[in-house]
């Protein structure tokens, strides 16, 4: 990256320098970016269907590019600092961990989070003032907010330009679409890429990305602020009005109609400029991942003991930031696989004294992360059946044929047994018996339209033994079942397993390299430990891809800007896992018949050794 190892912070109070001074070196860059940025969308923004010749010569564009050159000034200034403000927010916000909603209700819970709710306001704000920028850089009817007219005999007047006022509240809605997407597919969260490549290349390969992408979800924002618009711009119109003294035109037609909002030139730089305003945001975004994410190599040992902290065994198993941790994870990983020079310190003893302190740190955390994992899995396993055999809750289904009366069921869902908890005390005149509601097994997976049929046939039953039922709530259509999303809780456990992966990766280079370069044979020792615990998380990963869409691909994203890499970390921890056990079981061959293990592993590991597995 470019900048010494004393950066590393020496206390853990303090925010980590190395992360602090590349986040201060994308943010530079996407300042640098701005001024290309803001020419082409100049010449965008003068594009005229109507005029094309004068669009190419830049007669139009050079004469009416901006009406004032303090403006200019001002507006690029504002610029500068909603990228720096952009840049803050992801420095702020990032994570190498997705948060992953298992449930709509935790994913509404995450959207109406007060961090949530401060970032989404910022981020309207800033909407409008790019939205500001673009209107004076158009010019025309754009330029402000009001403009002179003649309205009945009482003379001049000011009237509001609906035609600045649309952009500045698209800009707001652009900017609170772009918060909320961004929670919900994970755009602060950060992944490593498998083959590092510089950064130069990296950008360069992304930005058709990010350039489709700002055009994509323009549209799709622009698609629904019309919509939104159209039913509700009055409400924002006379604010205004009232607030600022304003008068409406009736001599302009109104935008909150179809022939208004059907205006090609509006619709055109509202388009423009919600892409002009996605893109400076992305490219912001886009540049941190890569400065975060670049391999960064830790010193294996110490040259002076007052260094010891900036060393890959230090920051490995302290308290670090999440980031730096996975850094030196990735590090460990690279080393292991690709320097055969590192690797002799980490095989090496200490003077004076001759222990493997290197080693034994190294070794203690990968399996700490191993066996952390392992646990969770089981647990999981163990509460899946649990919650199948006894946890149930109860939840209302209105039948169809639109009766008025409704279906009170049991369903295999753990997370609304305290919501439904006070449905019973609702149906006074309903018996709570398990004879007169029989259970209704409602797998995640079925259909509505099964979910349905199924209870359709109890309606009668239930009707005649319990009579009309009363109305619970005044939402005849409503339909409250399933609120667990299927595949949330397989990717939430396999969250942070980027960690887990360069472990595996790290602690099978290093045994297999071991083999051959371990002059002391510290490693060997640690030898049963360390397939004990692989084999015993292989054998929960296997129970674990038995469950329910635990194994199922989950599709391609459409938000293409977000990453969702995360979402198939579990196939990738599998696949690593079971090439770190051959790489060693093929390195070491027969010889591991000597390792002490119990009879299941010895079982199991023999099987790789047969390539069975």
């Amino acid at each position: 990256s470019g900048h010494s190892k004393d950066g590393l912070c020496t206390g853990s109070s303090r925010r980590d320098q190395v992360i602090f001074w590349r986040a201060v070196a994308s943010i530079a860059w996407s300042v640098l970016l701005l001024p290309p940025t803001t020419a082409l969308y100049v010449v965008l923004s003068r594009f005229s269907l109507f005029h094309p010749l004068q669009w190419l010569t830049g007669k139009r564009t050079l004469k009416n590019v901006i009406y004032s050159q303090n403006i200019a000034i001002f507006s690029f200034i504002l610029l500068c600092g909603v990228v720096l403000l952009v840049g803050f927010f992801n420095l702020e916000y990032y994570s190498v961990v997705p948060s992953i909603a298992c449930s709509k209700i935790a994913l509404l819970g995450h959207v109406l989070h007060p961090r949530q709710f401060f970032h989404s306001l910022v981020h309207c704000i800033m909407g409008v003032v790019v939205a500001w920028c673009c209107a004076v850089t158009i010019g025309g009817r754009y330029q402000a907010l009001g403009y002179p007219c003649m309205k009945d005999e009482s003379g001049p007047q000011m009237c509001l330009n609906e035609n600045h006022l649309v952009l500045l509240l698209a800009g707001a809605f652009v900017g609170y679409s772009h918060s909320l997407l961004g929670l919900v597919h994970n755009m602060n969260y950060i992944s490593f890429h498998t083959v590092q490549q510089y950064k130069y290349l990296c950008f360069k390969g992304t930005l058709p990305l990010v350039m489709r992408a700002s055009a994509v979800q323009a549209l799709y924002s622009l698609r629904n602020f019309l919509a939104l618009y159209f039913f509700m711009g009055y409400v924002p119109r006379a604010w205004v009005c009232r607030t600022l003294d304003l008068q409406v035109d009736s001599s302009v037609y109104s935008l909150d109609c179809v022939s208004g909002l059907l205006d090609l030139s509006l619709l055109y730089q509202l388009w423009i400029s919600a892409s002009f305003l996605l893109f400076t945001w992305y490219i912001t975004v886009l540049l941190f991942r890569i400065f975060v994410t670049e391999a960064y190599s830790f010193p294996v040992q110490p040259t002076f003991q007052e260094d010891a902290h900036q060393c890959l065994p230090e920051v490995i198993t302290g308290k670090q930031p999440t980031i730096l941790k996975f850094l030196a994870l990735q590090d460990l990983a690279r080393l292991s696989n690709h320097c055969p020079s590192r690797r002799q310190e980490v095989f090496s003893l200490s003077q004076p004294g001759g222990h493997p302190l290197t080693w034994t740190a190294v070794n203690r955390e990968c399996l700490s992360l191993l066996s952390d994992l392992t646990e969770r899995l089981v647990s999981h396993h163990d509460n899946v059946a649990s919650n199948g055999r006894t946890n149930r809750s109860w939840v209302l289904f209105p039948p169809p044929g639109g009766s008025r009366s409704w279906v009170l069921a049991h369903v295999h869902h753990p997370l609304t047994s305290s919501l439904m908890s006070i449905i019973p005390s609702r149906l006074p005149s309903c018996p709570s018996s398990p004879h007169v509601f029989p259970h209704v097994h409602h797998p995640l997976t079925s259909s509505l339209t099964s979910s349905l049929m199924s209870l359709t046939s109890l309606t009668s039953s239930l009707t005649s033994r319990c009579g009309p039922w009363p109305i619970c709530f005044m939402m005849s259509d409503w339909v409250l079942f399933s609120l667990q999303l299927p595949e949330a809780s397989s990717q939430a456990l396999f969250a942070d397993s980027q960690a887990h992966i360069w472990a595996l990766e790290g602690l099978s280079h290093l045994v297999a390299a071991s083999y051959s370069e371990d002059q002391y044979g510290v490693v060997q020792t640690t030898l049963p430990s360390i397939l004990s615990a692989m084999l015993m998380l292989q054998e929960a990963v296997d129970r674990h891809f038995k469950l329910p869409h635990a194994s199922s691909k989950p599709g391609r994203s459409s938000f293409s800007m977000g990453d969702s890499s995360y979402k198939t970390l579990r196939f990738a921890l599998r696949a690593t896992l079971k090439t770190s056990i051959y790489r060693i079981t093929a390195t070491f061959g027969e010889h591991l018949n000597a390792v002490q293990m119990s009879s299941e592993h010895r079982k199991r590991l023999q099987n790789f050794l047969e390539y069975k597995e």
